[in-house]
């Protein structure tokens, strides 16, 4: 008898099995290959936009994958460093063995979990509530509760050309069988997803006098609130290229043999994420596309095709690619190729995760249509705490919209219909102000630490860098710079002078004035904040508060807006279609869905807050 056992050892499967047995629960975590926990089927790589934030919220909850990536990435960037903060998103590149190494060990060096090699079939339910699983041998081994986080392997059938065999999410491993007729059998609904990647090629064949060289940042910013600098760290560089008009005409020769265009494949595939052969039959004035040469560890000459993903017949795609500069002579090691496989809509779980026709099975990860690593560990983290929460009689831990983009995803699954891959996006989180990378420890470590997934130590030094935020704002608004005191500096840097004395906090809200600049105007100034922090996080906390205090203001009256949005009605008739200044996405799912009222738009996959904004100008005319 266990706890908790664990159907599936993808992201969500580590997550899910660690949170629950950090706090306390036997857990049993199963999988049909403890070789390759954690494994990164596709994109070697960690974060991005969005992606990043969920990744440190992660980190802030509780969980590995912060920590997984700081100690295996082989190149960190930071995204939109142009644009504002609620924009910036850390992005690392993978080791893609160590990774799986990593958490393989992290799993195996934690008292509470078991682990065993095999499959799950079936669900054994009574009076209403998990309490086990039936594993290939037909062996039933019990449990208070079931977590199953099975990505693609449901019913996963691989495509290359108008080749198709069962697969579970590579090439060599095997699909689950059972489990999705078993699920249905007690009454959930599912349907069929799609995916795919591209070829994976020999790094040797490449010639990088012809692709542009991609660093990554001098001082890069870890994932983890816990982990120190990374400056130290040998960074592999990534290469851009882009394709050619010859390369799509070569991919067009087969269409005909795509099984995407002659219905070999029945799954919905990710619309932003899209295959090559689909790009350039959708976007067909575009004469070229991205292409980034991705690393995949420092041990293997293996790397990613990035941009070039596809299930055209292998001979296709080794014509095409030998069309890009720096391909013409490339190797490929392994073909792209396409994955369907079955999920549950999502609107069958609730905001624990845990399902509405069966008490104490939660269901997390691609299962719940969803895609993406990041996507997959938040919702195995946020299973296995609170069925630990459950089974603890404690209160489980719902975090909201405006909380994290966690609260984001999960509401978006509950309430929106999933008829294809669910990305997250900033734009799908109306709060992105507030729901900073930088500021994640800040809004979640307290509700981590409260569920028993953070230390106390931890949440002492965050409490100690919430403190020192506020008493720096505070000394920052009490300190007053004269223009014979800052004058000079402010003209050396190229910034208008002020003409009567103005506080730091004024001062900080203008473009281009940081501490940094302060301290060179005023020792006194740099002791006084000394005093209460010498940590660049706080005085870069401090400053995003100050300069964007307008604007998380009127966050917040957005906030109070949406709450209130439930009440007003959109007439019956209403025409989408001629409102101007919605996004084409959501003129077409506004127009699909037929929203009743605008708190039920707001919720439509694919509706921007923008959108929004748009709707209740014209309701309101």
């Amino acid at each position: 008898m266990y706890d908790i056992i664990v159907a599936g050892g993808g992201h969500a499967g580590c997550e899910a099995a660690l949170a629950a047995a950090r706090t306390g629960m036997s857990c049993l975590l199963i999988s049909s290959d403890l070789s390759a926990l954690a494994r990164m089927s596709c994109n070697p790589a960690i974060g991005g936009v969005a992606k990043g934030q969920i990744t440190r919220e992660i980190d802030a909850l509780g969980g590995e994958m912060g920590k997984a990536i700081d100690n295996t990435g082989i190149q960190f960037r930071m995204l939109n460093t142009s644009k504002g903060p609620a924009m910036r998103s850390p992005r690392a590149q993978a080791d893609r063995t160590r990774y799986s190494l990593y958490m393989r060990r992290v799993i195996e060096l934690e008292r509470n979990i078991d682990l065993l090699q095999d499959t799950v079939t079936a669900i054994h339910v009574s009076c209403g509530k998990a309490d086990g699983v039936y594993i290939s041998t037909g062996t039933r081994i019990c449990s208070k509760a079931v977590i199953l986080t099975c990505g693609t392997f449901l019913n996963g059938l691989i495509h290359i050309g108008m080749t198709h065999y069962p697969g579970g999410r590579t090439i060599a491993e095997p699909p689950v069988l059972g489990l999705t007729e078993n699920l249905a059998d007690l009454g959930f609904r599912y349907g069929r997803l799609k995916t795919g990647t591209p070829p994976r090629i020999d790094k040797r064949s490449v010639d990088y006098t012809r692709v542009e060289e991609q660093y990554g940042d001098p001082d890069p910013v870890p994932f983890s609130f816990s982990t120190g600098s990374l400056s130290s760290i040998n960074q592999l560089s990534c290469y851009l290229t882009r394709t050619t008009p010859e390369t799509h005409a070569i991919l067009r020769t087969g269409f005909d043999r795509s099984p995407l265009f002659t219905g070999k494949v029945q799954g919905t595939g990710p619309r932003y994420c899209p295959s090559i052969e689909d790009k350039i039959n959708r976007f067909s004035h575009k004469d070229n596309h991205h292409i980034f040469l991705e690393p995949e560890g420092y041990d293997t000459n293996e790397m990613y095709v990035n941009g070039f993903s596809t299930s055209l017949p292998e001979d296709i795609q080794r014509n095409a690619l030998q069309t890009i500069p720096g391909l013409e002579e490339v190797r490929i090691i392994r073909p792209g190729y396409a994955i369907e496989y079955d999920y549950f809509f999502p609107y069958q779980i609730g905001r624990t995760l845990e399902t509405k026709i069966i008490d104490n099975l939660y269901f997390a990860g691609q299962i719940n249509g969803t895609s993406g690593y990041e996507e997959a560990a938040a919702q195995g983290l946020m299973a296995g705490l609170n069925a630990s929460l459950k089974l603890r009689n404690r209160d489980p831990l719902l975090l909201k919209r405006s909380d994290a983009y966690i609260g984001v995803l999960i509401d978006d699954l509950i309430t929106k219909e999933t008829d294809e891959p669910y990305r997250m996006f900033t734009s799908s989180a109306e709060h992105r102000l507030h729901l900073r990378h930088d500021n994640a420890d800040l809004r979640l470590s307290k509700s981590g630490h409260d569920a028993g997934l953070i230390s106390d130590s931890a949440m002492y030094a965050c409490s100690r860098k919430s403190d020192a935020i506020e008493q720096v704002r505070n000394a920052a608004s009490s300190f007053s710079f004269s223009p014979d005191l800052i004058n000079d500096h402010l003209a050396m840097h190229g910034i208008q002078k002020i003409k009567s004395s103005l506080s730091a906090s004024t001062l900080l809200k203008r473009h281009g004035i940081h501490f940094s600049l302060l301290f060179g105007c005023s020792p006194v100034f740099k002791e006084m904040i000394f005093r209460f922090s010498s940590d660049p996080l706080v005085f870069e906390q401090v400053e995003i508060d100050i300069k964007y205090e307008g604007y998380l203001k009127r966050d917040m009256l957005l906030s109070e807006r949406i709450s209130r949005m439930e009440s007003l009605h959109i007439p019956q008739a209403f025409s989408f279609e001629s409102v101007h200044g919605l996004s084409s996405e959501g003129r077409e799912k506004l127009s699909k869905h037929r929203p009743e009222t605008i708190g039920q738009a707001s919720r439509i996959l694919g509706v921007s807050p923008a959108d929004i904004s748009v709707l209740m100008v014209k309701l309101g005319r």
